[in-house]
């Protein structure tokens, strides 16, 4: 990586990249397979071989894990979140990027705005095609995280994909295979990436103060209060519910149909659920729009939240976060 134009008297800032896997760095036996890949075969490092740092900025890398993100799981947010909390704390540390897998980047990103709100950007980069494919994606797409995380001012947790920025709240995967695989529902894009430039659109997500918010999570991922997803459909039963109870689970969300309607027999199975202490969120199906609650509900609302994010969120909540 060339060493980066520094102004005079200035000190370089740091651009942090951890790796964590996916589609951006794995193999396909051919060039042509953009499906019968292998996730997570090759390390960040070489895949910022031959990068230039954004100018007046450095590069630092590390590799946090190695998995396809269908596999994402507790320790490895907390690993990242823990690696990101302590790179942030650093004065010289500008900005974050994170490489991920595309499947479960909604969930990473919604944690980790969750837990650090951070002041300065966490970036996540990501991939359609492996990284030997004919034509990747994945190195402009870490390219442009880069500007992104280089940007003066930039705060809170993004993911860039196909040049368009979307805030961690917002951001679902909408597409099995395109390379614009990413949305922002009704909220739309915070921006865009033109040509190594970003053009925003509104605000950087929230920063709230968040001391002490990430050392109240138990060490133990094993310790996290167990939550569940379950969907409504027309002819959906409660046995799902009743099986999930008598397991232990302490949440459940329900995908529940338009503006977080439940199947009959599904909701009963709910109340009965939360009437043993069980949490329950209703959040909807629909990739835009939010949950409108009305008074008296008895099955609270997720809003905005998609399913797996109000998951997310109801995990923190049973864990006091």
């Amino acid at each position: 990586m060339q060493a980066p134009d520094v102004f005079p008297g200035a000190s370089p800032r740091t651009l942090l990249v951890l790796g964590s896997g996916g589609t951006i760095a794995g193999l396909a036996p051919r060039a042509g397979d953009t499906l019968g890949y292998q996730a997570a075969q090759v390390g960040v490092a070489q895949l910022l071989a031959g990068f230039d740092a954004p100018p007046g900025c450095v590069l630092q890398v590390e590799q946090v894990a190695q998995i396809d993100s269908k596999d994402m799981d507790a320790a490895v947010w907390l690993q990242l979140a823990q690696r990101c909390a302590e790179a942030l704390a650093r004065d010289d540390v500008q900005g974050i990027v994170i490489t991920h897998g595309t499947d479960t980047l909604e969930e990473t990103a919604y944690f980790l705005q969750a837990v650090l709100a951070p002041a300065k950007p966490v970036v996540l980069a990501c991939a359609m095609r492996p990284a030997n494919a004919a034509m990747p994606d994945g190195p402009q797409n870490l390219r442009d995280a880069l500007a992104v995380a280089a940007q003066p001012g930039a705060h809170g947790v993004v993911a860039v994909c196909a040049g368009v920025v979307h805030a961690a709240f917002d951001v679902r995967k909408v597409h099995g295979y395109r390379l614009d695989a990413f949305g922002s529902g009704d909220a739309g894009p915070l921006g865009y990436v033109e040509a190594g430039a970003l053009r925003r659109l509104r605000d950087w997500p929230q920063t709230v103060p968040t001391a002490g918010l990430l050392a109240r999570l138990p060490a133990v991922p094993q310790a996290w209060p167990r939550v569940e997803i379950v969907f409504s459909h027309a002819g959906a039963s409660g046995a799902g519910v009743d099986a999930l109870v008598r397991d232990g689970a302490r949440g459940i969300v329900v995908a529940a149909t338009g503006n977080g309607s439940v199947h009959k027999a599904l909701e009963a199975a709910l109340l009965r659920a939360q009437a043993t202490g069980v949490r329950v969120l209703r959040a909807s199906r629909c990739e835009q729009g939010r949950v409108m609650g009305g008074e008296g509900d008895a099955l609270p609302g997720a809003g905005a939240l998609s399913p797996v994010k109000a998951r997310i969120q109801l995990q923190l909540d049973l864990l006091g976060a």
